[in-house]
């Protein structure tokens, strides 16, 4: 997919990270650099414990980067912000079970001091857009594992973010509710123009759902490739995965990967 619009929502500027200090430093992260265009679906793939999840929160202002960067729409982040939302992995953590679909899925809003009325409508509109109207009075365990990851898109998607990042987001569910989702959110992107970060260890997944896939090296992570997939907006689960492009792509970055998995073991070998 060629972007149309240059305009960089999230700039990754040479960031790095590490913990601890002295001997027992470890380094997660050296010199990443990525900007991620508006309205993009860009997903991060790497070998396991590259430090996927670590970049992720870095780029949501959970984790402070130890060097370098990230700013949102030219404004450098600090923490938290209001304009991005995360999608964790696993629904049962991340929902309460004691609360219902639409007190779950309001949760932010209240947190903002939106009035009541206005959060039932706004609930009411995003549960319809992830295919869940009239489930507001269910509780989470009522529902199957598909449905209960829609209820934590939709709370991530109530307050109207400008971005929308995903820690391994389909990873806790069954193959074809896995698909289901896929194709819902790339729905959502394109009907709502939100930009979507993807965190997978799934190189079909990444390859069906991104505009461009970074891949990550490991010990510590560095950017090997920023890969384009030029399947443009309209997607499919048949003909996208049949196009010869799709097998090409997954070869090149499942290669990437098991290059770097093969480098970071002959460092721990030496």
């Amino acid at each position: 997919m060629t972007v149309q619009d240059t305009t960089h929502r999230l700039r990754v500027d040479g960031v790095s990270k590490s913990y601890g200090g002295g001997p027992e430093r470890v380094n997660v992260l050296a010199d990443i650099s990525v900007d991620i265009v508006d309205g993009e679906f860009v997903c991060i793939v790497g070998p396991s414990g590259a430090g996927k999840t670590t970049l992720l929160r870095c780029l949501t202002g959970l984790m402070p980067p130890t060097a370098g960067s990230i700013s949102l729409d030219g404004e450098r982040l600090r923490g938290p912000d209001a304009r991005i939302s995360i999608v964790f992995q696993d629904y049962t953590r991340s929902l309460f079970p004691w609360m219902t679909v639409s007190r779950n899925v309001e949760l932010p809003l209240q947190a903002r001091g939106v009035k009541r009325h206005v959060r039932r409508q706004q609930v009411t509109r995003v549960l319809n857009d992830v295919g869940l109207a009239g489930t507001e009075t269910k509780y989470p365990w009522q529902l199957s594992g598909g449905m209960q990851q829609r209820v934590a898109i939709a709370r991530a998607l109530v307050t109207g973010p400008e971005v929308l990042v995903m820690d391994e987001p389909f990873a806790s569910v069954d193959a074809q509710t896995r698909l289901e989702l896929e194709d819902l959110t790339l729905a959502l992107k394109r009907d709502q123009g939100v930009t979507v970060v993807v965190v997978t260890h799934d190189i079909d997944e990444a390859v069906y759902m991104s505009d461009r896939i970074v891949v990550l090296s490991k010990n510590p992570a560095t950017v090997q490739e920023i890969v384009s997939t030029h399947f443009g907006p309209e997607r499919d689960q048949f003909s996208t995965r049949e196009d010869p492009r799709f097998g090409e792509l997954r070869s090149h970055v499942l290669g990437l990967i098991r290059t770097a998995q093969l480098e970071a073991l002959e460092r721990l070998s030496q």
